[in-house]
This record gives C-alpha cells, structure tokens and sequence, in this order.
C-alpha cells in the first residue's frame, strides 16, 4: 500500500510539472485534409534527455528512425552526423526553444527524480553492436567503419577502437540518439583504409552496470 501511495505522489507532481510546456505540446493535432490521404507520412523525432550520468544533457533529432543531428549545449550548436547534413544543423531559429526544454528537463530530475528512484528499472537489457563499413568494401581506398550499438538504455556509454588489440586514436564523437519507447542507439566512426589483414574491434561499455559489447570486422 506504502509503494502505491509513493508512485502516486510521484506521478502526482509531475503532473504539476506539466503546465509549464509550451502549449503547442499539448494542442490537440488538426484533422489531416482528404486531399492529403494520399501522401506518405514521415515522423520527424525530435528528444531531450537528462540523466545523473554521462552525457548528463542529449539532444537528438532524427527522421524516419535515421539520425540526422545531435546538439553540443557547450556551443549552443547542431552538430551534423553525417557531412551531408551540415546546412541544415546552421539554423539556430528554435534556441530558445531548445533552452526551455533543457532547463524542464533538468528541473524533472531535480524534482521528480528522487521520488522514483527505486522504482523504475536503471537499466533495460543489455546493448548490441556491430561493425560495417559505410561503403562498399575496396582493399586500399578509404571508407570509414561503423560501429552501431542498439538496444541502449540509459544512454550511458564509452565507445572505444582497436586495431589488432591495439587502441586506435582520432576516433569521432558517439552519437546518440532516441528510437521509439524511448530506446536508444548509438553511432562511432573510424575513417580508414582496409588492407586484406586487418582486424577491428569496437568495444561498447554500457556504463550504468559496466556490461561490455564487443563488435568485429575483418
């Protein structure tokens, strides 16, 4: 009975929580026109996340599942995933948008955080990666690994390369972004030049219970 008062309290002010998003959050969404039956949906995703970990502050925009930008709050900026995306990470037209949902999210930790732990799973089964190249696979011409890692909840993790065992530098920023029921993954890439005897290792550690994946290529 105790446990269920508890979780009430909880949802109960976070409830409280919920005037303060912008009201087009909560607009009731316009029925779609007959002439547009016909059109192809696309969903544009669009998620801020919070955590007492790291990274303690995420921004990730995707469209239809494929991760287009992450967001450095350091330099209040975009920053593209892929280089074909690099115009479009220029625009700064919702900052303060962005700035609101930050400070929101960070208030719910702050407020709503302690009364749920215990209560909800830390972490949601274990992640998986695997290695691929970006393009087709040419013995001495320069194509770029990636390393893919799916099923990650909480959005903590370390990615690192290597090379015959040996640590690999100059390797890119992790991307992470959110799927659907708030599942997360994550992108690392290693540009390179593949020789027939090469041996690749990307190691993932997920860092809120130190599980660790490890993903080949050869």
């Amino acid at each position: 009975m105790d446990h269920e008062q508890n979780q009430g309290a909880a949802l109960l002010q976070l409830l409280q929580l919920l005037w303060l998003l912008p009201h087009s959050w909560a607009a009731p969404e316009a029925p779609t026109p007959v002439w547009r039956d016909g059109l192809q949906n696309h969903t544009f995703l669009h998620t801020v996340y919070c955590q007492n970990g790291t990274p303690s502050l995420g921004l990730s925009e995707a469209y239809d599942k494929d991760q287009l930008f992450s967001f450095d709050f350091s330099q209040n900026s975009r920053v593209p995933r892929l280089p074909e995306f690099a115009d479009w990470a220029k625009d700064q037209g919702d900052a303060s948008a962005i700035s609101f949902d930050k400070e929101f999210c960070q208030m719910m930790i702050q407020e709503i955080g302690p009364q749920l732990d215990g209560k909800i799973p830390v972490a949601r089964g274990f992640p998986v990666a695997e290695v691929f190249t970006m393009k087709p696979l040419e013995y001495g011409k320069a194509n770029t690994l990636v390393c893919f890692v799916s099923n990650l909840f909480p959005p903590t993790l370390s990615v690192n390369w290597q090379h015959h065992s040996v640590p690999v530098e100059g390797v890119s920023p992790t991307f992470v972004s959110a799927t659907n029921g708030l599942i997360f993954q994550a992108f690392s890439y290693l540009n390179f030049t593949p020789e027939p005897s090469d041996v690749y290792s990307c190691i993932v550690t997920h860092e809120i219970d130190r599980y660790t994946a490890v993903a080949f290529w050869d």
